[in-house]
């Protein structure tokens, strides 16, 4: 959600997949993004956008026989992110059910923060969590 005061998300992490299909397929039903927009050919997924309804989101796309030159890509499952959700109980139950790989279950942080952190089918990390990180120095 963006307001006059908060402007839309500017940062978008990226990841590649072998089966990004599938990946996407998994990211929208056991963790909640939603597709907001896939430029495919087939299996071949040249670009996908999958939004947070918390606000901001993620690029991803398959890994293609030509990424040897591609100084941008990672390799599939080398991803990691923290993602916050106001519902980390719900979220947790959600990804579990959806298959997630489950690395730590819910816990407390010494920070006050509520996370939890599962893995996806590509071997990707997601922490997921109340904490929305410091203000910007003067705000």
């Amino acid at each position: 959600m963006t307001t006059e005061t908060t402007p839309a998300p500017q940062v978008w992490p990226t990841l590649r997949a072998t089966d990004a299909p599938a990946l996407i397929r998994f990211l929208t039903e056991a963790f909640g993004f939603r597709e907001t927009v896939v430029y495919r050919d087939g299996d071949q997924v040249h670009h996908a956008e999958l939004a947070w309804p918390e606000g901001g989101g993620i690029m991803l796309g398959s890994v293609k026989p030509s990424d040897g030159g591609d100084h941008w890509a990672l390799p599939p499952g080398q991803f990691g992110a923290y993602v916050v959700t106001d519902h980390p109980d719900e979220l947790f139950a959600r990804a579990k059910a959806g298959g997630a790989e489950i690395v730590q279950e819910v816990y407390e942080t010494e920070y006050g923060s509520r996370d939890f952190q599962v893995r996806d089918p590509e071997g990707n990390r997601w922490s997921f969590g109340t904490y929305r990180g410091h203000p910007l120095p003067g705000e």
